[in-house]
């Protein structure tokens, strides 16, 4: 698949389900209304779209949510997708909460995936409960202890916060590092309205790596793990720091990815509105002919990029939608 602009599509970040078991401040309200349980595609047809992008020339696929160990059996899905690593596809990961990661790490690592990404915004338990509101940080800390003993590589997830975890972001990088974990710093991004004011959290990640590159040194990497995150390896820890930036500085002119929702909703890209409904064509035939055609006519409408900005006259987010109904 290639786009408009001749980027070539190999990476499918796949939603399993809009619901979750935190509501953290920066990207939902605490009262969240999410989708009927009928709305979702099955697990099955899920599996079904994945095979059809596998086809098309995708290469990885990461499963997501909401929190995606909490739609019911969703290993039998992430089986399937292993079982089809070696033949197409190189990869099957996931980026989850932790919270559910103590009974589902053992069997992640069965099913093929090798690597997930960890949502953690601060070590500190009150903090933790502040920022995810439902969140017990020992429930997480535990289910990474049990992912690398499983023998899963983690990757750290840090949303750096205004005023409220920009001082702890050398204490997790050393900790993170110390465990053999990367680290990769998220801006807020404008998405949903989360009963809150996003100009109070956004913090510019040009000024963290400002700050690090004072403490540390900061040496240039090649590294990619197909993601949008641009990575620096630190020589004092031996590990890397990957920075995601889609306000300060976008990270478009590298796009290979697309997203597609729990309810076979398809963005080409995540700061657009512009979708394709793959629902139908996947549930009006069999042969699915439509259903690549559909993808097809999608990858030919890629925009160049985003338009992530924040709103500072209105104050409100650049796009309608949650993070979590999109997928992370």
């Amino acid at each position: 698949m290639i786009d408009p602009f001749g980027r070539e599509i190999t990476y499918l970040r796949v939603s399993v389900t809009d619901r979750c078991d935190f509501r953290c401040v920066y990207c939902m309200t605490e009262h969240m209304t999410f989708l009927a349980r009928a709305e979702l595609l099955r697990l099955e047809e899920l599996d079904r779209l994945c095979g059809a992008f596998l086809r098309k020339g995708v290469k990885r696929i990461r499963i997501t949510g909401g929190e995606p160990l909490v739609r019911r059996n969703v290993l039998s899905l992430i089986e399937r997708l292993g079982a089809r690593i070696g033949s197409g596809l190189e990869e099957v990961t996931l980026t989850t909460n932790g919270s559910q990661l103590s009974r589902f790490a053992p069997a992640l690592a069965a099913a093929g995936v090798k690597r997930i990404n960890v949502s953690l915004d601060t070590r500190d338990p009150a903090k933790f409960r502040e920022i995810t509101r439902w969140g017990d940080l020992l429930k997480v800390l535990a289910g990474i202890d049990a992912a690398q003993a499983a023998g899963l590589a983690v990757k750290i997830n840090m949303v750096a916060l205004r005023d409220v975890n920009e001082d702890e972001i050398p204490e997790i990088l050393e900790w993170a590092h110390g465990r053999g974990m990367d680290l990769t710093l998220i801006e807020t991004m404008p998405m949903g309205e989360i009963g809150g004011d996003r100009l109070d959290q956004y913090l510019p990640l040009s000024l963290i790596r400002a700050r690090l590159n004072e403490r540390y040194t900061l040496e240039e990497s090649n590294y990619r793990t197909g993601g949008p995150a641009r990575y620096v390896h630190v020589a004092e820890t031996g590990g890397r720091v990957g920075f995601i930036t889609p306000l300060t500085h976008n990270f478009c002119e590298s796009c290979n990815r697309v997203r597609v929702t729990c309810t076979g909703t398809m963005y080409m890209c995540l700061g657009q509105n512009d979708s394709a409904d793959l629902r139908e064509p996947l549930r009006a035939s069999r042969d699915d002919l439509l259903l690549e055609a559909a993808i097809d006519s999608a990858i030919g409408r890629k925009p160049k990029g985003h338009d992530f900005v924040i709103d500072r006259r209105h104050r409100r987010p650049a796009l309608s939608r949650h993070m979590s109904m999109t997928g992370g």
